[in-house]
This record gives C-alpha cells, structure tokens and sequence, in this order.
C-alpha cells in the first residue's frame, strides 16, 4: 500500500530545503546552480535522504553536501517551525550529478544534424 502521507512530506521538504538554500550565505552553496533533486522519506517521516545536485559538476554537490551537512541543525529545525512539525526527520545529503547528466545528453541530442523534413505539396503532410 502506498504512503501517500509520506509522499507528501517529501516533496513539501524538498521545496523548504530549496528556499532555505536560496536564504543561507554560505559560499559554498552559491559557487553554482544548486538544486535538491529528490527526497525520499521514510514511511515512519523520521529520516529523510536528500538528493542535491549542481549544474557545475558532481565536485560542485560535494561542496555543497558538505555545507549543509554542517548546516544540518539549522535546516531542520527551519523544517519543523515552517512545516509546523512536532518532530522534524533527520536529514542526510546525498550529493548527485544528475543535472550535469541530463545537461550533456541535452547537449548530444542538439549535436545531431537532423535532415530537414520534406512537405508532401499535394495534402501538406509530412514524408517519413
């Protein structure tokens, strides 16, 4: 059965961590584009493992894992006075470079010289 609960929880974290980056001065996290990709939550909402990943590499997200770990305190009690939670889950960072990864095949798929489509000029439909 599915936790829809915990769901959720899930994105609702996801979208506060982001803003309490946006708000948090620590050079670490503005070197580049910083974004929390995912966020798994236990069934119970007792842990949560965050998935954060840049634009500027997988180097980048280990700075910025680093940063926030230290950080962890502050986040998640920022997390429980917005989320108006009696006991906020524990928070792990997980650095990943899957923004980076989607870039490059962006990248590939623009690369590739494409011949242009030909018109059928009788019933305008295209030839395949």
């Amino acid at each position: 059965m599915a936790n829809h609960r915990s769901d959720r929880m899930s994105e609702d974290i996801q979208r506060e961590i982001a803003a309490i980056l946006r708000e948090m001065k620590d050079p670490r996290l503005h070197d580049g584009i910083i974004s929390v990709v995912r966020c798994d939550m236990a069934h119970d909402l007792s842990f949560a493992r965050v998935y954060i990943s840049s634009m500027n590499g997988l180097d980048t997200a280990k700075n910025a894992v680093k940063a926030l770990k230290n950080a962890q305190g502050f986040i998640r009690r920022e997390l429980g006075t917005r989320l108006k939670l009696r006991y906020a889950p524990v928070l792990a960072f997980e650095a990943t470079d899957s923004i980076e990864y989607s870039a490059n095949i962006s990248r590939k798929l623009m690369e590739i010289d494409l011949p242009p489509v030909e018109e059928d000029e009788e019933d305008g439909s295209d030839k395949l």
